[in-house]
């Protein structure tokens, strides 16, 4: 207690340089301990995306493609699935439901989707979470749309209101499909997905404002209006993708290799959970790189700690001196730095953590309107306490140093300062 008391009073002497060291320690440990929140949150987005769905189904091209475009909306697909091979495909009496999934037009920057009620009956997300309805109900016209939270939140859209989507998916686009606007039936409750960024419509009403388009562009001098669009026949010719649920899931395999075989197109079957694992092997190197780099960040602090230590070993020589006439050992030297260090690094991670705490609250607003995921407020976990735990030793290693050379100055000074 006595060496403690002796450390804090130290430390307090040097208050100035002391709490640069700390806040440089807090920095260092906020980056480390933010890299590894923000991966395990990114990867727990990403895995709560899509739950209970057996095969996901698209055009030939790549598996994580395939993933991306159809569940997490990013990019776009390489082709489409015709109608008929849908129909033909989804009769498979090992089959218990499909999910008809059709991309290609946005609003306001959003993604647009194409499907039927199915979506809301049989999709599922996290631990094979259901769709719930924040407001409203799911369409039944074919000019209906529900929406996702965050599109609802951001755009101030309210139930009734009228939305105007647009050809492409450019944020900014002039082909608006103006003369057939669609009516907000039902809005979703917040899922942490990318369904929190999605414009939903039918089927139908994709296929009725292309009606008078070809080749994604309008046809000049011919226009349908919305009322004579849904006299006409608007069964889909072409879908995106879709998504199955099989009666038994152990015919998942077997069930893949007939779609991956179909005759009539070239078509990829996934499993999603396999696609997932291919997806963050292929981000493992970029997540190597940042927590590499916020170790070394941690390293750089902890030098500064030990730099600043050494820089005062000089000044703090009378102070020794003073400590061996009041009867204090050479080794109670070297445990008196080997407290500083301990202190210093366990102030500078609780003030680390305690800052990862409040930027992540600061920033969840923004990272579910921006990138489309919600972020649980962040708590120490045994993976967070271990890395405390290895830094806190890293810094008792470093402060040996210092400690060893005040214990031999010591000895050589005895109560005499010498110069």
């Amino acid at each position: 207690m006595i060496l403690l008391k002796l450390t804090l009073l130290s430390l307090w002497n040097r208050r100035s340089s002391v709490l640069l060291t700390i806040l440089a320690i807090a920095i260092s440990i906020a980056l480390l301990l933010g890299v590894d929140y923000i991966r395990k949150e990114a990867k727990a987005s990403f895995l709560s995306t899509i739950s209970g769905t057996d095969l996901v189904v698209g055009a030939r091209s790549g598996s994580v493609q395939l993933l991306l475009y159809s569940v997490f909306r990013i990019g776009n697909a390489t082709n489409n699935i015709s109608w008929k091979s849908y129909q033909e495909l989804a009769a498979n009496p090992q089959i218990a439901w499909t999910i008809p999934l059709s991309l290609g037009d946005s609003h306001r920057g959003f993604r647009v989707l194409g499907t039927n009620q199915d979506y809301f009956r049989y999709y599922r997300f996290g631990d094979k979470r259901t769709l719930e309805f924040a407001q409203g109900q799911a369409f039944a016209g074919v000019f209906d749309t529900v929406l996702g939270a965050e599109v609802s939140r951001k755009l101030g859209y309210q139930l009734g209101d009228k939305i105007v989507i647009a050809h492409g998916t450019s944020t900014v686009s002039t082909a608006l499909h103006a003369d057939k606007p669609f009516t907000v039936t039902g809005i979703l409750k917040p899922t942490g997905t990318p369904l929190d960024r999605t414009v939903h419509i039918t089927l139908e009403g994709l296929e009725a404002v292309h009606i008078d388009w070809v080749a994604g562009t309008k046809i000049s001098g011919y226009s349908i209006s919305a009322e004579e669009a849904v006299k006409k026949n608007l069964q889909p010719k072409l879908i995106t993708a879709f998504l199955l649920g099989l009666k038994t899931r152990t015919t998942a395999f077997q069930v893949q290799r007939e779609i991956n075989h179909y005759k009539r197109e070239p078509l990829l079957a996934i499993l999603p959970g396999v696609a997932l694992a291919d997806l963050w092997q292929a981000l493992g190197l970029f997540e190597t790189v940042l927590r590499i780099i916020s170790g070394f960040v941690v390293i750089a602090g902890l030098v500064g700690m030990l730099t600043t230590v050494l820089s005062t070993l000089n000044e703090r020589r009378r102070e020794m001196a003073i400590l061996r006439a009041v009867g204090a050992h050479p080794y109670h030297i070297l445990l008196l730095f080997i407290l500083e260090a301990l202190v210093l690094t366990l102030v500078g991670c609780l003030l680390g953590m305690l800052l990862v705490s409040v930027l992540v609250w600061t920033a969840q607003p923004w990272v579910i309107a921006e990138y489309g995921f919600y972020l649980r407020t962040w708590l120490p976990d045994s993976s967070s306490l271990g890395l405390i735990t290895l830094v806190a030793s890293l810094a008792l290693i470093l402060s040996l140093l210092p400690g060893t050379i005040a214990y031999r100055r010591s000895l050589q000074d005895g109560l005499t300062i010498r110069t």
